[in-house]
């Protein structure tokens, strides 16, 4: 054999052992950033797992899969005790996809005091993922935030791909400008609008620059929606986006009237309308 061959045989069956190795290794888990008033920390995937409070749990109707799915979680207030968030903050949750929700202090940890509206932090494991998303090619791991009793939550409260939970003040407090005008009344139907853009479309979208989400298009400039959609035609869009217009990166999904009701689409679209001259 010559020296050229030995050392293509050499290289093969080094190529082939590092393989061999790499396949053996275990999946490592995934970490959880957390980001509070108490500064940076980590939650490692695989210590969740294992930690007291972690069991097998049952979401009969899970918002993401559209079915009754089983998780290995721990209750989200696992997680907040090294977040030191009070009912006052919100629950900045940053997903991989560029989603990012923004969680009530208040909602969460009510829940996560007892309440019958407990969140959730389930855990994907490294060796066994979760199916994909349906129309999706990836799964909600490696943590997503489920409600087994979602009473008093909204489909956008659901966030998967989670990356980072870190301590915020409230959006309006944090950004401004996606506040309605002070003078509004109390119960105008554009301020009732704020608080359902707030949770149902700050996630993906942004206004007036504000916002942290990156998957959709900003809603007040250059153009506000109401300013290129006929009323019935945007009601349509958010109840059917493919209905109105489609492509083959479209991320919006379809609001049922369970998860945005009439009085809220009315409210959301009196808060753009509102907002458009708010710039």
């Amino acid at each position: 054999m010559t020296a050229g061959l030995r050392w293509m045989h050499a290289a093969f069956f080094l190529c082939a052992a590092l393989c061999l190795v790499a396949w053996a290794q275990p999946a490592r888990a995934a970490v959880l950033q957390l980001e509070g008033p108490r500064g940076p920390a980590q939650l490692d995937g695989a210590a969740l797992a294992a930690h007291p409070q972690a069991r097998d749990i049952d979401v009969p109707q899970d918002v993401s899969y559209g079915r009754a799915m089983r998780y290995r979680a721990v209750p989200l207030a696992v997680a907040l005790r090294e977040l030191g968030l009070s009912r006052a903050d919100t629950l900045e949750v940053v997903a991989t996809d560029g989603f990012v929700a923004q969680l009530p202090g208040a909602l969460v940890l009510d829940g996560a005091a007892g309440g019958r509206s407990q969140p959730w932090l389930a855990i994907e494991p490294a060796q066994a993922p979760w199916p994909a998303l349906p129309g999706k090619a990836h799964s909600a791991g490696p943590f997503y935030i489920v409600w087994p009793v979602a009473q008093g939550v909204s489909s956008e409260q659901w966030p998967y791909a989670v990356a980072r939970l870190a301590v915020r003040e409230a959006p309006e407090r944090r950004w401004p400008q996606i506040a309605v005008a002070p003078q509004l009344a109390a119960d105008h139907p554009a301020r009732r609008g704020q608080a359902v853009f707030i949770t149902q479309c700050l996630v993906c979208h942004t206004l007036n620059g504000a916002g942290g989400a990156t998957m959709g298009p900003d809603l007040n400039r250059p153009m506000n929606p109401t300013q290129y959609f006929q009323p019935q035609a945007l009601r349509r869009l958010l109840r059917d986006p493919k209905s109105v217009r489609t492509w083959p990166a479209q991320a919006m999904p379809a609001f049922a009237p369970e998860q945005l009701s009439e009085a809220q689409i009315d409210e959301l679209i009196a808060y753009l309308a509102h907002m458009a001259g708010r710039r």
